[in-house]
């Protein structure tokens, strides 16, 4: 299984007016596929934040292969 660090992203506006970009939270997954790793991280983010959707906290999913020495 691969490594896969997944962050749920949300835009927001800044008092300075200007849009910004935030991590609303990061987490390591384990699994088979980037696609696998989405779906288990939006369980884990909605578990931990007690959502029932996990857009109503971020506008978007990164998923990135984590880059861990050997």
């Amino acid at each position: 299984m691969a490594r896969y660090t997944v962050r749920f992203m949300k835009d927001i506006l800044g008092e300075n007016g200007r849009q910004a970009e935030i991590c609303q939270s990061s987490l390591e997954i384990e699994a088979a596929n980037s696609r696998d790793a989405t779906e288990i991280a939006k369980e884990k983010f909605c578990q931990m934040e007690r959502l029932k959707e996990w857009s109503l906290h971020a506008d978007r999913v990164h998923v990135a292969e984590a880059d861990f020495p050997s």
